[in-house]
């Protein structure tokens, strides 16, 4: 019989609340994970929170998220609002060299917090360079981070996005196959949304060690469950073709952006999670 579906929800969310208040959510749906948003301005727990003083906030996260009962399965770190400022494929090797600090510290405060995986952007493609050499230097930077993470016993992937050096399912698939040791936190609305196809999307399900799910439709990054043109269905059987083993985590957001249009966070989480469940409960056997 094949195990439950796992189940993770982002603590960014539910924005308008306080950390503590949002962690209580989570809790009180029984969800008993959480991903961790690490983004400058618009998650609860920021990188100004922890770089620098990494024990310390380590203790303070820790506490806050375990006497909620709940587990940290996933950092997901972003160190800059501005995508090309400190991408870890910047051609600048200064920038570079600050992205490095910064991803060690994430792994440093991934180790104090017993969080064995840690998502991260794949990069940006810059301007005046192709595709093929901004994609080469996101391998060989996230080769290094991905050793570095593994030398500590965590994993990292990447959540290969619309916007990002890895902004199609076959350059996502690409970047992965050319760079050791690296994985993806799948997302599929990043390529819903472009107008790819289920058919072109899933073969990245077998490079997933974390998966992000959010309702999607063409032009829209987020919408209502009733919108929504991802067969989960079809996901979860391909995970489960896969052996998937890891989280599901359900990441509706709140941003201010014409394709990310606000939806009832809380009730489209209980929906989604509810669907997802039912799917997958019905073909375990």
């Amino acid at each position: 019989m094949m195990p439950a579906l796992k189940f993770s929800c982002a603590d960014f969310t539910f924005p308008l609340l306080s950390h503590e208040d949002a962690l209580d959510l989570i809790a009180r749906l029984g969800i008993p994970a959480v991903d961790i948003g690490l983004f400058p301005e618009r998650s609860h727990f920021q990188p100004k929170h922890f770089v620098g003083n990494v024990s310390a906030a380590a203790k303070r996260l820790k506490s806050k998220v375990h006497d909620r009962g709940l587990q940290i399965v996933d950092l997901f770190a972003v160190p800059s609002s501005i995508a090309h400022e400190l991408a870890p494929n910047h051609p600048e090797e200064k920038q570079r060299q600050e992205w490095r600090n910064f991803f060690l510290q994430v792994v440093d405060l991934a180790g104090e917090c017993g969080v064995r995986h840690v998502t991260t952007g794949p990069g940006v493609h810059f301007d005046g360079e192709s595709i093929a050499e901004s994609l080469k230097r996101a391998s060989d930077e996230l080769a290094w981070c991905a050793e570095q993470a593994m030398k500590a016993g965590r994993q990292l992937a990447v959540e290969a996005h619309m916007w990002s050096v890895a902004s199609t399912p076959m350059l996502a698939r690409k970047l992965v196959e050319m760079t050791n040791h690296l994985t993806l936190t799948l997302d599929y609305g990043h390529f819903t949304t472009q107008g790819f196809s289920d058919d072109e999307i899933e073969p990245l399900v077998v490079y997933a060690s974390h998966f992000h799910a959010r309702s999607a439709c063409c032009d829209f990054l987020q919408t209502t469950l009733t919108n929504n043109t991802i067969d989960f269905a079809r996901v979860l059987g391909a995970m489960k073709e896969c052996d998937y083993s890891g989280y599901v985590s359900l990441e509706y957001v709140r941003m201010e952006h014409a394709l990310v249009p606000d939806v009832d966070n809380l009730s489209e989480t209980i929906l989604l999670r509810d669907f997802l469940e039912h799917e997958w409960n019905r073909s375990r056997g």
